[in-house]
């Protein structure tokens, strides 16, 4: 098992991995629309904010040796079921043909006010 901490000026902040490695599957933690090079929360609407986290996860996978559409199953945190059509399109266009198994979960308010929070698993 391989913990990685920090993938560009993506890191953790607390007491857990960015992504774990094991037996070739990475589970990449939650991600919020966090820019990955200056680290500066980027708030918007929930499209930007959705896409951005999908990036980011996106951008993970890459640094260790995989990609998007070797995604095998996505979590997506939002503080309200209102928002899943539109956290859908964004996922739709963003994914294209690829679809992971998913859950899209609502929940209460969510970490530093951000409208999502995504999670991936991955093989490499």
């Amino acid at each position: 098992m391989e913990s990685i901490f920090e993938v560009g000026n993506l890191k953790s902040n607390g007491h857990y991995a960015l992504a774990t490695i094991h037996n070739d599957i990475a589970y990449v933690s939650g991600q919020f629309s966090i820019d990955p090079v200056t680290q500066e929360k980027k708030f918007g609407t929930i499209e930007e904010e959705t896409l951005q986290a999908l990036k980011n996860i996106e951008y993970i996978l890459q640094e260790i040796g995989s990609q998007k559409n070797q995604v095998l199953r996505m979590t997506l945190y939002i503080p309200n079921i209102q928002f899943w059509d539109r956290v859908d399109r964004v996922y739709t266009e963003f994914f294209g043909d690829h679809k992971p198994a998913r859950s899209v979960v609502p929940t209460n308010e969510l970490h530093f006010g951000f409208k999502i929070e995504i999670e991936a698993i991955a093989y490499i």
